[in-house]
């Protein structure tokens, strides 16, 4: 599938192995660029948008010649807690925790933002994911934090690890979208690019 795009370059702009891990599994042969970009977030954008603002923000660092005839895909996670509070990642092993404790025997929503650039065109989205923990003892948060140490995530968890297996009673929306990139979206975005060529 996608035979077109396969004879474009496609530019991944992320340093997260989860996503360079969901992109691959469409099939899909890419290089990986990391632009340094202010993640900082303006007080007037509501928090179920911030998320696709970073993935702009990102894409604007690879409005240049060099990118001009790839494809450029960039993406950003915001996990929103029950309070409607906007978590990052962690900064040290309490605050792992602590986001944990609250995180638990609650539903959070996982707001993934995706943007593309194609020459002078440029696509966005947001997908919502709702996930629901389970109560976890303090046992099981010490353990988790100290054996995978979830200090590069959103809300410090991952998904796919130990705690997401133990702990996630259900979710409303695509797993993926979770581990940071919502490959059933993309590709049908990709898909309509594939038909415009």
């Amino acid at each position: 599938m996608l035979s077109k795009i396969k004879n474009i370059p496609i530019v991944l702009g992320s340093q997260s192995p989860r996503r360079q891990e969901l992109l691959k599994s469409l099939d899909i042969d890419f290089e990986v660029v990391v632009k340094s970009i202010d993640e900082t977030i303006s007080s007037d954008i509501a928090v179920e948008f911030a998320s696709e603002y970073i993935a702009l923000k990102k894409l604007e660092a690879f409005k240049t010649e060099e990118f001009y005839d790839s494809i450029v895909i960039t993406a950003d996670t915001v996990v929103v807690d029950h309070f409607g509070r906007a978590l990052g990642k962690p900064k040290d092993v309490e605050e792992a925790k602590s986001i944990l404790c609250d995180l638990q025997d609650n539903t959070h929503i996982v707001f993934t933002g995706v943007a593309i650039l194609f020459k002078d065109n440029f696509w966005s989205f947001t997908e919502k994911t709702q996930v629901t923990f389970g109560k976890l003892s303090p046992n099981e948060i010490d353990y988790y934090v100290s054996v995978y140490k979830p200090f590069d995530k959103a809300g410090s968890y991952g998904i796919q690890e130990w705690v997401g297996r133990v702990g996630i009673e259900r979710i409303e929306g695509t797993y993926e979208n979770v581990m940071g990139l919502p490959t059933r979206r993309l590709y049908k975005e990709l898909v309509k690019i594939e038909k415009g060529l």
